[in-house]
This record gives C-alpha cells, sequence and structure tokens, in this order.
C-alpha cells in the first residue's frame, strides 16, 4: 500500500514540476517574441520615417520646380501682353492718323466735285448752245445729222467697193474664165467632204472576234496579201466582231467585200487562198456589173448601145452622189425625160438616151482627171453615140452651152430626179423648212419686194424695188445674201442668188 502512496505522491510531484517547468518555458518564449516583435515595429518605424522624409524631400524639389516654371510661365504671358498692348496702341495712333487723313482728302474732293459739276454744267449749257446754234444753220438735228452722214459714208463706200469689184471680175472673166471654170468645176465634182466616209467605206460582219487573228495571220502576212491583192485598206480595231474596208473605187471595195466574205465562209485564210478568192470575186463581180448594166438598159427600153457602156453602167450600181445610187438615179432621170418629150410631142428616144448617160462619166473620174460631163462625153463619143446624146452629156453642167431642146430635157430630168424631196438624204420636211429658211433671208434685206426659190433650192430669185435700189446696190444684194446663205444654211451644191432690177416706163398716146 505504502508503495503505491509513494508512486502516486511522486506521480503528481513531477506533473507538478513538469507543470511549473512548461509555464517557466512559455513565458521565457514569451518574452523573446515580443522583444522580436518590438524591434521589428521599431524597425519597421525607421524605414517608414525613413521612408517619408525622403518622399517629402522628393515633393519639395518638385514643388519648387514647378513654382518656378509657373513663375516664368507668368512672366513671359505678362511680357507678351505688355507688347500687344503697345501694338494695340501703335495700331491705334496709326488708324487715327489714317481716319484725319482720309477726312482731310473727303474734304478735299467735296470741294473738286462741285468744282467740277459747275465746270460740267458750264459745259454743257455752252455745248446746247452750240448744237441750238448748228441745228438752227443746217435746219435738222444731230440725230438726223449723223444718220445722214452715216448712210452717204456707207453708200459711197459700198459704190466705192463694188466699183472697184466689178473692174477686178471683168478683168478675172477676161483673163481666166476658162481655167477658173475647169477648176472649181473638178473641185466640185472629186471633193464631197460630207459623203466621203460614207462612199469609201464598208463595214463586213464577222461571226466573232477570234476570226480577226484569223484574218490578221502569222505576224500579219494574211492581213498584207489581202490588201496587196485587192488594193483596198482592210482596218481592224477594236469595233466587236467587224472590219472595215477602206477604198475610194467602189467596184475595187465591193470586190474585195465578196472576196473577205467568201474567205471567212470558207475558214482556210492563208496568201494563196486569198489570191485564188479574189480571182473568182472579180469575175463574179464583173458578171454583177454587166446584169446591172442590161438591167438598166432593158427597163429604159435602149437596146442598141455599145457593151462598153453597158459595163461602165452597171460600174455605177457601186456609186452614189450625197447617198443617192448614181445607177437608180440615171434610169429615173431617162424615164423623167421620156415623159416630158411625150407630153411635148417631141420623139423622147435622144433625150431619154441622153438622161441615161449623163453621168456615165462618173464610171472612171477615180481613174481620169477632169469633169465627169466632159469625161462622158468623150465615152460616149469614142464609143460612137450621136453627137446629140454626146452634146447631152457634155452641157448638163453647163461646160457646154447647150443647144438643142434635147439637152435642156436631160438637164431637167437631171435636176429633177436629184432634187425632188427624199432623193439625196433630204426628208421633206427638213427640205421645206430649208427653202422657208432661204426666203426669209433674202426678203429680211431692205429694198426685196419678192423672193422665189427655183430649181430644188438651187436657185433663188429676189425681186427689188427699182425706185430703193440701183444697179450697183442690186450687186451689193446679191453679194449680201450670198455670204449671209453660206454663213447660216447647210445644203449641198450650190445656190445661185439672182437678183433681178426691173424698171418699166408706161406712156399712154392720146
Amino acid at each position: 500500500m505504502a508503495p503505491v502512496v509513494v508512486g502516486v505522491v511522486a506521480l503528481a510531484v513531477g506533473v507538478g514540476v513538469g507543470f511549473l517547468v512548461r509555464k517557466t518555458l512559455a513565458a521565457s518564449q514569451a518574452q523573446s517574441a515580443e522583444s522580436r516583435a518590438r524591434r521589428v515595429v521599431l524597425d519597421a518605424e525607421r524605414e517608414a520615417e525613413t521612408v517619408v522624409r525622403e518622399a517629402l524631400v522628393g515633393v519639395k524639389d518638385e514643388i519648387g520646380k514647378m513654382r518656378q516654371q509657373a513663375e516664368e510661365d507668368v512672366r513671359v504671358r505678362r511680357e507678351e501682353v505688355v507688347r500687344r498692348e503697345q501694338r494695340l496702341a501703335q495700331r491705334e495712333e496709326a488708324i487715327d492718323r489714317k481716319t484725319t487723313e482720309i477726312e482731310r482728302r473727303g474734304e478735299e474732293m467735296s470741294e473738286r466735285s462741285s468744282g467740277l459739276e459747275r465746270i460740267r454744267e458750264q459745259l454743257e449749257k455752252t455745248a446746247e448752245g452750240q448744237k441750238s446754234r448748228l441745228e438752227q444753220v443746217a435746219r435738222m438735228t444731230a440725230a438726223e445729222a449723223r444718220e445722214a452722214l452715216r448712210t452717204e459714208v456707207v453708200d459711197e463706200a459700198k459704190r466705192a467697193a463694188m466699183s472697184t469689184v466689178r473692174e477686178i471680175e471683168q478683168r478675172a472673166r477676161e483673163e481666166g474664165e476658162e481655167r477658173a471654170r475647169k477648176i472649181v468645176t473638178i473641185a466640185i465634182q472629186r471633193v464631197a467632204s460630207e459623203q466621203t466616209a460614207e462612199s469609201t467605206v464598208s463595214v463586213f460582219a464577222l461571226p466573232s472576234d477570234d476570226m480577226k487573228g484569223r484574218i490578221i495571220g502569222r505576224e500579219g502576212r494574211n492581213i498584207r496579201a489581202f490588201e496587196a491583192v485587192t488594193g483596198v485598206n482592210l482596218i481592224i480595231d477594236d469595233t466587236p466582231e467587224a472590219v472595215v474596208l477602206s477604198c475610194f473605187d467602189p467596184v475595187r471595195r465591193e470586190t474585195a467585200r465578196l472576196t473577205l466574205e467568201k474567205l471567212v465562209s470558207d475558214g482556210r485564210i492563208h496568201p494563196a487562198r486569198i489570191e485564188e478568192t479574189h480571182e473568182r470575186s472579180t469575175k463574179e463581180i464583173e458578171e454583177r456589173i454587166k446584169r446591172a448594166g442590161e438591167e438598166a438598159v432593158m427597163e429604159v427600153g435602149i437596146t442598141d448601145i455599145h457593151p462598153e457602156m453597158i459595163r461602165l453602167l452597171g460600174r455605177l450600181q457601186y456609186r452614189t452622189s450625197y447617198g443617192q445610187n448614181v445607177l437608180k438615179h440615171l434610169v429615173e432621170s431617162a424615164h423623167i425625160a421620156g415623159a416630158i418629150a411625150a407630153e411635148l410631142g417631141i420623139d423622147p428616144k435622144i433625150p431619154r438616151r441622153g438622161a441615161l448617160l449623163h453621168d456615165i462619166g462618173k464610171a472612171v473620174t477615180h481613174e481620169i482627171e477632169g469633169s465627169h460631163a466632159i469625161i462622158g462625153a468623150e465615152i460616149a463619143r469614142r464609143l460612137r453615140e450621136s453627137s446629140e446624146v454626146v452634146h447631152c452629156i457634155e452641157s448638163h453642167h453647163g461646160e457646154v452651152e447647150q443647144r438643142t431642146i434635147d439637152a435642156v430635157l436631160a438637164q431637167i430630168a437631171d435636176g429633177i430626179s436629184g432634187g425632188r424631196p427624199g432623193a439625196r438624204r433630204e426628208s421633206l420636211e427638213t427640205y421645206v423648212k430649208r427653202l422657208e429658211r432661204l426666203e426669209e433671208i433674202c426678203t429680211a434685206h431692205p429694198g426685196v419686194e419678192k423672193t422665189y426659190a427655183m430649181q430644188a433650192g438651187r436657185e433663188v430669185r429676189v425681186m427689188v424695188r427699182p425706185e430703193e435700189l440701183d444697179d450697183i446696190q442690186a450687186q451689193v444684194l446679191a453679194r449680201d445674201i450670198a455670204k449671209q446663205v453660206e454663213e447660216e444654211l447647210q445644203y449641198p451644191g450650190q445656190i445661185k442668188i439672182t437678183v433681178i432690177r426691173e424698171t418699166r416706163a408706161t406712156e399712154v398716146a392720146k
């Protein structure tokens, strides 16, 4: 029992001693931790104070710099304000000086204006007095005097100019009438600028644009061969599915067009094939020409005619004049001449034949120099046409004076066929308006009594009052009308202006 008690007591003592030891150790550790914490806090406070002191120093330096910058800006702006105030003060002084100067000049100008106004009034009074005295002396007003002087000067100038013109024209007629007529006729006949594009160009449609490359050929050999063989320019541009054939000779151009049509249809295009096709096309065109000439002769009712003349007639199927087909124009002229001759009771054979052949020279005008009327007469004479028919051909444009009624009828038929509305691409409305405007231009001139447009607008006859215009003034009027017509109207060919001044003297025998 006793050992147990002793054990228990020892255990209790051991527990108490252990407790005290642990308590002592814990207290020691707590004091150590507290001391360390105090050291850490002290270190942190010292570090914070250091950081704060450094920050305060940096802030103070920055504030100092900003204060210096602000003071510098204020100083610069104050100086700028002072300079601007000085400039404004200088400008105000300059403006004041200018205002004073302007006021002074204004006063001077007012004084000068008053003086000038007084001088002007005096001059006007003096001029009125002189004008009144002149009107009293001359017995006419200043306006009447100016008008009379102007009219007299203009009339005198026109008379002098017209006299000079008449002298020059007389000398020109005496020295060069024949040569001038030939030159003018050839120029008018061969140059038709408004019809050049239509009469020298044909557009050929292609099945596709790929065909253009085949027509050109390798390095252009096909197109060079085509132009060399046919004598026609082949123009290939950006126009879709089309090429252009250009040549002044209509027969050669049609032959080239037929050749190209055959080549495109066949598809085989090379130099040898081009030559072969062109030969066949040439023969075909010759057959068409012959057939067209024979049909024209049969339609008119003429049988005894040279084969060469038939061929030349057929060539005119491919010739146009102001858009009118020449062969159809000849057939129409022949019918008109025959009808007029029949109405007049004249044998229609010569007028009909002359009208059919009057433009035959146009078949070769691109090959022979000269007027187509003279060329046609030479051809007819060479092919043994009668002298009456030859005269109809050579005189239908006035190069040769007409001597027979047959020639007059052939010329009339030519004018009717070419001048009728619609024959040469001119609508009836445009045709009528042009004739009305032509008559209006002539009637608007002073001294004109009546105006008549004749021969399908190719001639205008102007009747003037003889008591208002003399012979020289009538010639001046014709020139003035011709010049105005040239400036204001567009028309094919020429328009002849004829001014007629007729004086009648009437007396009664009693």
